[in-house]
């Protein structure tokens, strides 16, 4: 499907809980701005509830979790139930950090989408997000 989008994509960088760590959350809603996307970035400490009521409100087609606390397999069944129970079927759930990989086939088990390593090209992760869109959501 080669839709033109008649719309910038609109994704949503969130840090979630404690970690105190932002840059690489930056330097991802920097490249994604440059990729042509509208990016919010929500800034340090949020709770899932916040990111999912952000999602909501901006209608993003995609929400990037940057995580390196550990917290992941918390967080992010969190906020795909959250996501679940408000009916955004059709937004991305995607982020990255240090997670080990059992953890990530667990986590893409429950709906989350790919989950990026530190040192992800920032090239592939626009190009994943700018393809989900295409194929899941309706512009």
């Amino acid at each position: 499907m080669n839709q033109i989008m008649e719309r910038p994509i609109r994704v949503l960088v969130a840090k979630v809980g404690l970690d105190g760590h932002d840059r690489g959350a930056k330097v991802i809603a920097t490249a994604l701005r440059d990729a042509g996307m509208e990016v919010i970035y929500t800034g340090l400490r949020q709770t899932p509830e916040m990111v999912v009521n952000a999602a909501l409100q901006e209608d993003v087609d995609a929400i990037g979790v940057s995580i390196l606390s550990g917290a992941h397999m918390t967080v992010f069944p969190k906020i795909i139930a959250l996501m679940k129970e408000k009916g955004m079927d059709d937004v991305l759930l995607t982020g990255g950090g240090i997670i080990p990989d059992d953890d990530v086939q667990q986590l893409q088990g429950l709906g989350v989408g790919k989950l990026f390593p530190p040192g992800t090209s920032t090239v592939d992760i626009a190009g994943y997000i700018t393809n989900w869109v295409k194929e899941h959501r309706s512009f």
